[in-house]
């Protein structure tokens, strides 16, 4: 075992591709336990990863959410928000958040939330009055609602390496963690409103309001679709995947009519691309997986936790500095496949519900999103709003305790992620 992690430390340190280390060190791990033969579990163990036909789905969100973007979808959803919200003090800021919510039905990745609502909202955010960096800030820390609230990419990605816990538990599970999250940011936005005197907007007349809702109505409907038909069991996920992405082609060309063949190809190189990314780094965690189970690497840091504190609240802290920390210096997905195969297993014979924890690694590790340095999301919307991203950093401070405080409550209270779970099954 001693090999195994020498050679993923030091090729963490040369800066090694995250899937290339985990096949690297994964296979030296495999043939220090059953020879040269390791070699053939190497390749056994990466077709298995990807053969799982859940996984399907992945390329089918992906596609949606591109299909979204291109048929300008986002700017409906964004001003029937603007609708319910206008004359509230700091508007924009809380449509922001709003409008993520939304969103995350729609895509289930926090950077394509970014992209999509920034560049509509950051531009017209500062037009107003706010700053820059802030706009950057509250666009990012609300795009982390994406992969909590499903679809979700990363809970598909998360049922496949971790085969304990199922997708659909993971979706319905997901669904009050990420409200949590948002009436959390919705709070620190509506105390800076007021602090820092944001402009409001007019009454929205009833009939604009409505106007507004009849036009985004099509869009939302997706989001029903996919969740609508897993839940009430006429269709699996990968079946709700398929007709969310046909549904967005017919809307997007039939109904809005600004959806272009040539926008439909561009959606589908970036699929592809996207898909390639994430498969490869499926395959490639299946080795390591396999090689942490069978070195009993698990259980021995299952032990090493147990001496630490034999405290569940203790324990269950002690990760979530560990997973926020990790996402300081690795993005989400890579820090999911390299980890999960670890901690899940640690924290199950430990005594926790494997759905609990998964709900609460999921969202703690969205918090890479927006932590520096690198932090993806806060990158993105910095960009957009044109601000340098030590500025908005220190201007998502305050959303940041909002983030951690639903992280502490979901942590703590395990009955706020398994209630709606058992309530349906």
């Amino acid at each position: 075992m001693a090999l195994s992690v020498y050679t993923f430390l030091g090729l963490l340190i040369i800066g090694t591709p995250v899937a290339l280390l985990m096949v690297f060190s994964g296979g030296v791990g495999a043939m220090t336990i059953v020879g040269i033969d390791g070699l053939y579990i190497v390749a056994e163990k990466m077709f298995s990863g990807v053969s799982s036909f859940v996984l399907i789905a992945i390329p089918y969100f992906i596609f949606t959410s591109e299909l979204m973007n291109h048929a300008s979808l986002t700017d409906k959803l964004i001003a029937f928000n603007n609708a319910l919200l206008g004359r509230v003090r700091g508007a924009l800021s809380h449509v922001n958040i709003l409008a993520s919510i939304f969103f995350a039905g729609l895509t289930g990745a926090a950077v394509t939330d970014t992209v999509s609502i920034g560049k509509i909202l950051i531009p017209a955010m500062k037009k107003e009055g706010y700053s820059a960096e802030y706009s950057a800030a509250v666009t990012a820390c609300s795009s982390i609602i994406g992969p909590i609230i499903p679809p979700s990419i990363i809970m598909v990605v998360y049922a496949t390496i971790l085969r304990g816990v199922s997708v659909i538990d993971l979706f319905i599970a997901g669904i009050i963690p990420g409200l949590i999250m948002a009436v959390a940011l919705l709070c620190v936005s509506f105390i800076l409103a007021k602090k820092k005197k944001f402009p409001r907007h007019e009454a929205t007349s009833l009939k604009a309001a409505l106007s507004a809702f009849f036009i985004s109505l099509p869009a939302m409907v997706v989001p029903l679709i996919i969740l609508g038909g897993i839940l009430s069991g006429l269709s699996t996920v990968t079946e709700a995947s398929a007709f969310a992405a046909v549904y967005t082609l017919m809307i997007g060309f039939l109904v809005y009519k600004s959806l272009t063949w040539e926008k439909v190809w561009q959606s589908l190189v970036t699929t592809v691309r996207f898909s390639g990314v994430v498969f490869f780094l499926l395959a490639s965690s299946t080795v390591l997986s396999w090689f942490v189970i069978r070195s009993g690497f698990a259980r021995e840091a299952a032990e090493i936790m147990g001496l630490v504190s034999d405290s569940p609240t203790v324990q269950i802290l002690c990760v979530i500095v560990f997973l926020i920390f990790l996402g300081m210096i690795m993005d989400v997905l890579p820090a999911l496949v390299v980890v999960g195969p670890v901690l899940h297993p640690m924290m199950v014979s430990l005594g926790f519900d494997p759905l609990h924890f998964a709900i609460v690694m999921i969202v703690t590790l969205n918090v890479a999103n927006v932590t520096p340095p690198v932090g993806m999301t806060l990158m993105t919307a910095a960009k957009i709003a044109k601000v340098p991203y030590e500025r908005a950093v220190v201007a998502s401070i305050p959303f940041f305790f909002a983030i951690f405080s639903a992280i502490i409550l979901l942590a703590l209270f395990p009955q706020v992620v398994l209630w709606l779970p058992d309530l349906l099954h």
